[in-house]
């Protein structure tokens, strides 16, 4: 019986070395699956290599009988995390001051229209969702995220190179996200007449350049991230009340805005509603994307969920739902308010509240900012050291960042560093110039994601039927996934530089027919639980969007994909092959929900 069936029986976590290649099982699902041969039979570093990087991760199911919380050296994360912990998780880390500033500024060039434009990028950002939903089904109770789906459904070595495209891009942004933190707080201090103007530039605006700007010293930031660390290390019922608080605070002041913006409204202004036309809409589109980033923390918290099951995929959906409905509430007041070529590019809302002569509306605006902005950075720290955990775990990590405190159950370890490193990087940086190469990994992530959900969802043969001949399907319906990568980027290089419409055409075409191919070669099951529909085209659609945004990122960006790809080979070429699978032959680590949660 499936452990999916029942709330209460949950997935067992198991890793083995075997000396062949066989087929791989994921809870019924399989794929070619290779694992490391003994020293004895590797016949050159190279070969280690590969079969090191081949290495995969199985999920097998279990019905324990016991209610035990799961267990590594006797430390453990407690599941506390309810249904609606887990949505304003989802929220916190989606909605900061963007909210207040990007709706404006992308209305400047989409018009009204930009309305459609947020429609557009929450519709592709709910297929994504879907993704998710159905992966963290998949795997309740265990941390890792994006890292742990592609260690199940491909390969070591690209688990690990997913987390470190990911983690850079939490690191950087939680340095960004604390300098604009620090600016918003002195903001609102200098409301009081005390303060005006009498706050240093070196204590949170912006900072105090040094060396020609190499350094910028910022005295703010770090001491918010060091109060967020500390929270956050103090355990996760403790950080999830400040989250509950501030988001709740947050999404209160964007209601009574948008309420209160629509006494201000004039119709008029939603006319002509696409004054620059279509393409204005679309490349709007491409830009508010990022605004909806951050619904996949919610699968990071699987493991501190008390029904991770249920839970995880109602809060991604519901937290990303949410978020849609609050950004098209603000942009149709936005701009029904003000005439859209009027509308200002720093603070696009608030002078729009301004102009109105409700100056107090701008003093929320303020105190919603800081609260959506502590959310935000608050969840990317939280979600941060849960990634680091899972490597700790796993050996490609020093063990340090697998310890848990055995009374705050928490990784603290993970924590502080996580903590020491966005501080670093927002005391004496300048990083809002880093920004132009954020959203690789969002991107990378999502679109692997899109790529684990079709490969789990090939049918397996049973053992006695493993053959050659699995093995190649497998690889054809891998390569069919490359091709679809592939088209979304030409398409979008196409789309850059300003194309003919044919080009586009072509690339289009070729990634339908992938997925034709993709649909009709291989047999695809039904799993138990969540399933996303429409497997395997809406992951395609999600692959080739995904990667049509990535091509319209900044070179740059594709500079620091490339370099930080080859880094993160050698990491794990001179550590990660020869310390991961921290786990003994066969051994089984149980995760079981605890005890005090099973009544509720």
């Amino acid at each position: 019986m499936s452990p999916r069936g029942n709330s209460n029986m949950l997935p067992v976590y198991k890793r083995r070395r075997t000396e062949n290649i066989q087929a791989g099982s994921v809870m019924g699902e399989g794929k070619p699956t290779a694992y490391l041969p003994s020293s004895s039979s590797s016949s050159s570093y190279i070969s280690r290599f590969c079969s090191s990087a081949l290495r995969t991760k199985t999920l097998a199911s279990s019905s324990p009988s016991d209610s035990s919380i799961r267990t590594l050296s006797g430390d453990a994360l407690v599941r506390r995390l309810g249904l609606f912990d887990l949505i304003l998780i989802g929220v916190g880390a989606s909605i900061g001051a963007g909210i207040f500033v990007v709706t404006g500024t992308v209305a400047r060039d989409a018009g009204p229209g930009v309305t459609i434009s947020f429609i557009l990028a929450g519709a592709s950002c709910v297929l994504n969702a879907l993704c998710y939903a159905e992966l963290a089904s998949r795997f309740p109770a265990v941390v890792g995220g994006a890292y742990l789906y592609t260690y199940t459904a491909f390969n070591e070595l690209t688990a690990f190179l997913v987390f470190a495209q990911l983690m850079l891009d939490y690191h950087i942004g939680a340095a960004s996200i604390a300098r604009s933190l620090a600016s918003y707080v002195v903001a609102v201090l200098e409301l009081f007449p005390f303060f005006k103007e009498n706050i240093p530039s070196w204590i949170g605006h912006g900072g105090e350049e040094f060396l020609g700007g190499a350094l910028s010293i910022n005295i703010l930031a770090p001491i918010l991230l060091v109060l967020l660390t500390i929270i956050l290390c103090r355990g996760v019922g403790e950080s999830s009340a400040v989250n509950c608080f501030m988001t709740v605070t947050k999404v209160v002041i964007v209601l009574f805005v948008i309420i209160v913006g629509a006494f201000k409204v004039d119709v008029s202004n939603w006319s002509p509603f696409a004054p620059n036309g279509f393409e204005a809409i679309l490349t709007g589109a491409t830009v508010v994307f990022f605004a909806y980033v951050g619904f996949d923390a919610v699968a990071n918290s699987a493991e501190e969920s008390k029904r991770p099951q249920r839970d995880l995929p109602i809060a991604i959906m519901g937290s990303l739902l949410v978020c849609v409905v609050l950004y098209i509430g603000v942009c149709l007041v936005i701009t029904g308010m003000v005439p859209y070529k009027l509308l200002g590019e720093d603070a696009p809302l608030a002078e729009a509240f301004t102009s109105k002569g409700l100056k107090y509306v701008s003093i929320l605006i303020s105190i919603g900012a800081v609260a959506g902005l502590t959310t935000t950075l608050l969840v990317g720290l939280y979600v941060q050291s849960r990634l680091y955990l899972g490597l700790g775990r796993d050996g490609l990590l020093p063990s340090l960042f697998a310890r848990v405190h055995p009374k705050a159950h928490t990784p603290v370890h993970s924590q502080i560093w996580v903590g020491i490193v966005a501080s670093i990087l927002a005391g004496l940086f300048n990083i809002h110039a880093l920004s132009h190469i954020l959203s690789v990994g969002s991107l990378t992530g999502y679109s692997v994601v899109a790529a684990c959900v079709v490969t789990l969802r090939w049918n397996d043969k049973t053992a006695s039927q493993v053959s050659t001949r699995w093995t190649s399907t497998w690889q054809e319906g891998v390569i069919y996934l490359i091709i679809i990568a592939g088209c979304g980027f030409s398409a979008g290089l196409f789309y850059r530089v300003g194309a003919s419409f044919f080009c586009l055409l072509v690339a289009a075409v070729i990634a339908v027919l992938a997925s034709i191919a993709l649909y009709s070669r291989q047999v695809y099951m039904n799993p138990p639980g969540f399933s996303c529909p429409g497997v395997p085209i809406v992951p395609a659609v999600c692959i080739f969007f995904n990667i049509f945004l990535f091509a319209q990122l900044h070179y740059e960006a594709w500079v620091r994909f490339v370099i930080l790809s080859l880094i993160s080979i050698g990491i794990y070429a001179f550590y990660g092959q020869y310390h991961a699978d921290p786990l003994s032959s066969n051994e089984t680590i149980i995760y079981h929900r605890a005890p005090i949660e099973e009544g509720q």
